[in-house]
């Protein structure tokens, strides 16, 4: 009854040191790998210290490429986008009628004004030109006569009305040139009114031309906006070719300016 006891002590004995083993095993797990963390930290260290520069140059540099990186991402981005956003205007521009030729990035906006222009037959100067001849710039009354027998042509300018301002306090300085194409040497100025839209010249000039010639001559009388100290701006004018007027008997009417080109005009000192 005595000799069993011993066994029994032995195998408590043994069940500890199995426990304590399992246990030792497992304690070394983290430890292995917080020393490899620790081994692959200190080596990228070491080769930083290595390097011939600052600490905090190494830094600016490391900021600047990945500035660099997010740059080239967002172009990349940005482009890809864009090709989008073209191939659906392209799509958009095919289903239209009559506009099959038309390029994928045109915008829907000009493909209407294009159509526009094909219905009415009009380019984009004749159309600034349309505009032009639509602005107002006031009208004009004058009188022509011609003497027969000594050949003199009579040009009155008599008046204006409802001019184009020209000067920033909503008025104008006005004059009238009148001369004959297709010999421009000879011209004539009215006197000039100073800050008026209405102004009255009731003045006249006399051209000596053989009636034989007449026919092609043109009348131009042109208004201008005097100034000073800069060339003087022209309103409006009227061209009058002479073999459209009946010289049989005196002229006298009203007649709407036309637009015409700028064009300097020498300051008389």
């Amino acid at each position: 009854m005595v000799a069993p006891e011993p066994t029994g002590a032995s195998a408590l004995t043994v069940t500890p040191a199995v426990v304590a083993l399992i246990s030792a095993d497992n304690s070394t797990e983290p430890v292995s790998k917080n020393d490899a963390f620790d081994e692959i930290k200190n080596k990228f260290l070491n080769e930083i210290d290595k390097i011939p520069l600052p600490s905090w140059a190494i830094i600016a540099i490391a900021v600047v490429a990945a500035l660099l990186i997010l740059t080239c991402c967002f172009c990349i981005i940005k482009k890809c986008c864009c090709k989008k956003k073209k191939n659906k205007k392209g799509k958009k521009g095919k289903g239209d009628m009559g506009m099959k030729n038309l390029k994928g990035g045109e915008k829907q906006q000009d493909d209407d004004d294009d159509e526009d222009d094909a219905e009415t037959g009009l380019t984009g100067d004749e159309k600034e030109e349309e505009v032009k001849e639509k602005e107002k710039l006031g009208k004009l009354q004058y009188s022509i006569d011609y003497d027969f027998q000594e050949n003199k042509l009579t040009v009155g300018i008599l008046q204006a009305a409802d001019l184009l301002s020209m000067d920033s306090g909503g008025t104008s300085d006005p004059y009238v040139k009148v001369f004959v194409l297709p010999d421009k040497k000879k011209k004539f100025d009215t006197k000039v009114h100073k800050k008026t839209l209405n102004p009255v010249f009731n003045e006249t000039f006399i051209f000596k031309i053989p009636f034989q010639e007449m026919g092609g001559k043109t009348l131009v009388m042109s208004v201008y906006d005097f100034d000073r100290f800069s060339k003087h701006d022209i309103i409006g004018e009227i061209k009058l070719p002479m073999n459209t007027l009946d010289l049989a008997k005196p002229i006298e009417e009203w007649r709407d300016l036309d637009s015409a080109d700028q064009e300097e005009v020498r300051v008389k000192q």
